[in-house]
C-alpha cells in the first residue's frame, strides 16, 4: 500500500514538473561502461597474478 501511494505521487509530481533534473540515459551508458571496464581490468589483473603467482614472489 505505501509503495503504491509512493509510485502515484511520483507520478503526479513527473507530470507536474517534468524536467526534474533526471540523470539521462547516456550517463547510465557512460557509468555502465566505466563499471564494466573496471571489473573487466580487475578480473584480468587477477587472473594474471592468480597465473603467474609462482614466478612473481621474488620480486
Amino acid at each position: 500500500m505505501r509503495l503504491t501511494t509512493r509510485v502515484q505521487e511520483g507520478l503526479q509530481e513527473a507530470a507536474r514538473r517534468p524536467d526534474r533534473g533526471d540523470i539521462s540515459t547516456t550517463t547510465v551508458i557512460i557509468w555502465v561502461a566505466a563499471v564494466t571496464g573496471a571489473v573487466l581490468v580487475a578480473g584480468t589483473i587477477a587472473a594474471v597474478i592468480a597465473k603467474y603467482n609462482g614466478r612473481l614472489n621474488g620480486l
